[in-house]
């Protein structure tokens, strides 16, 4: 392979699919996730069970504080996650500027790696209503990967790939399928027990069963209730 790209991989259902479509497209990926402080640690160990499913190259797992200032039911204890039909506007779980933070890692990755092409798994159609979310901030991040790496004096850009932008839960799922992913080794929940099981309730879990319905595909995931 001689083209490469950084994953963000979060090990849940939308950074599944998304290494699934760069490795179709012949890319060897290393994937990048986060141990950032979130609530649902768990995600990481699925993260690796996802990367080495699918071929990644690597698999790397940056560790950052973000429970440093919290602002987020996600890094923040005293933070309840609230049930899906309590969500409204910029939901509590939305982590501040998360997706800027992941992204200007995984450029400083891609410049070290020789990769320009960075994948996330951002959607706006089924999304929760983040800002970090949307077509311009991804846009705009384009931008500012140039300004601030070698690219701008080589003449250059990053590829910020989001193909899952304009898909539903549901085609999302169908596409994954098509790509061999194992969806059992993904986890979407924001409020999982001690033993790694999705409560069911949360606005995340919702949007990925609802999306199994509609895909017609059985729910692979395992809640506590």
């Amino acid at each position: 392979m001689s083209k490469k790209a950084v994953i963000l991989l979060s090990g849940g259902l939308d950074s599944a699919t998304v290494l699934a479509i760069a490795r179709r497209d012949g890319f060897e990926c290393c994937a990048l996730s986060f141990d950032y402080g979130q609530r649902h640690r768990c995600e990481l160990e699925a993260a690796g069970k996802v990367a080495a499913s699918l071929g990644a190259a690597k698999h790397n797992i940056v560790k950052i504080d973000l429970r440093l200032w919290g602002g987020s039911a996600l890094t923040d204890d005293n933070l309840k996650v609230p049930d899906a039909a309590d969500s409204h506007g910029i939901p509590i779980t939305y982590v501040p500027a998360r997706n800027l933070i992941f992204l200007s890692f995984a450029t400083a990755c891609a410049e070290a790696w020789g990769a320009r092409d960075i994948f996330i798994g951002v959607n706006s159609v089924d999304y929760s209503g983040y800002p970090d979310c949307r077509p311009a901030f991804i846009e705009a991040f384009k931008e500012c990967a140039r300004l601030g790496t070698r690219a701008v004096d080589e003449n250059w850009h990053y590829n910020i790939n989001a193909p899952l932008q304009n898909l539903s839960k549901a085609e999302i799922i169908r596409r994954g399928i098509e790509l061999g992913v194992d969806y059992s080794l993904t986890t979407s929940c924001y409020n999982p027990d001690a033993a790694g099981r999705s409560c069911g309730r949360c606005a995340s879990c919702m949007l990925r069963h609802a999306g199994f319905v509609e895909a017609g595909v059985p729910d692979p995931t395992t809640y506590s209730k």
